[in-house]
């Protein structure tokens, strides 16, 4: 795509549309790097913070997905002269865009829920 186009005019071609879907889902793809992005949007910028913060992620998962979210240029790392060294992961501008996705999902599926449980309520009775 050498031409950045505006989200109206993705919207009119499918291709287009789906292309920036992949895109998307190329960088947030995966189990783990939501819950990252959520727990570092909302204060957690040490690894041990985000570490503790996620249930059942493994070391070495993190890490790996840590490194990944970096190289697509989601979070930055920032390493601090200190002893012990301090290492923190703050979102860049581009990462803090992606609150608006998390908030939509949150809604979606905080509504998805609601419906779902009531439809099983109806079908007990």
């Amino acid at each position: 795509m050498s031409d950045l186009q505006t989200i109206s005019e993705i919207k009119k071609c499918p291709v287009q549309y789906v292309l920036a879907i992949n895109d998307t889902l190329n960088v947030i793809s995966g189990k783990w790097k939501l819950p990252i992005l959520a727990s570092i949007l909302y204060g957690n910028h040490r690894y041990k913070d985000i570490q503790s913060n996620i249930d059942k992620i493994t070391p070495r998962m993190l890490s790996k997905e840590l490194k990944e979210l970096e190289l697509n240029g989601v979070i930055t790392r920032n390493v601090y002269d200190s002893t012990p060294v301090r290492i923190e992961y703050k979102m860049t501008e581009s990462g803090k865009n992606i609150l608006s996705v998390l908030d939509a999902m949150v809604d979606w599926g905080v509504s998805h829920r609601k419906s779902t449980l009531q439809g099983v309520k109806k079908d007990t009775y």
